[in-house]
């Protein structure tokens, strides 16, 4: 891929938009012809991401907006989420698998971990009452990037 190639993309954060999110990310990293393994990893991701700002970041209240940032440079998929919700009190805490804030709502707890697993590199950044950022990389290994 010569040069470096991105998008951003903010919604209403409502639960109906997190199928979109998902569809408009699966489209832009097709470019680099990933396998069907990498590209379902890359939409649980932004599944998790989404899902976590809308639930966590803004308690399910449609009145918010998530943004999703992404580029491709070389063979290297980027991709951010963030939100101007509530924000984490405790990121550590909130990164370690099984927990969740809200287990009246039946959730797993492992958001970040499977962010974790499923990209190559991941940060979180969260200001309490600021809303929260979360950053990931991910090398795609397909022909396409390797001779472009």
């Amino acid at each position: 891929m010569n040069g470096h190639n991105f998008m951003k993309l903010s919604f209403a954060a409502r639960s109906e938009n997190e199928a979109f999110a998902r569809v408009a990310i699966a489209a832009f990293v097709s470019q680099l012809d990933p396998t069907l393994e990498e590209l379902d990893e890359i939409k649980t991701v932004v599944s998790e991401a989404v899902t976590n700002a809308i639930i966590h970041g803004y308690d399910n209240r449609p009145e918010g907006e998530v943004t999703l940032e992404a580029s491709i440079d070389g063979d290297v998929f980027s991709l951010s989420v963030s939100d101007q919700g509530r924000g984490i009190e405790d990121l550590e805490l909130a990164r370690q698998p099984l927990y969740t804030s809200r287990p009246e709502l039946e959730r797993s707890g492992m958001g970040f971990t499977i962010m974790e697993n499923f990209m190559d590199e991941f940060e979180a950044a969260s200001v309490p009452g600021g809303g929260t950022r979360l950053t990931m990389k991910k090398r795609i290994e397909s022909k396409k990037a390797l001779f472009n």
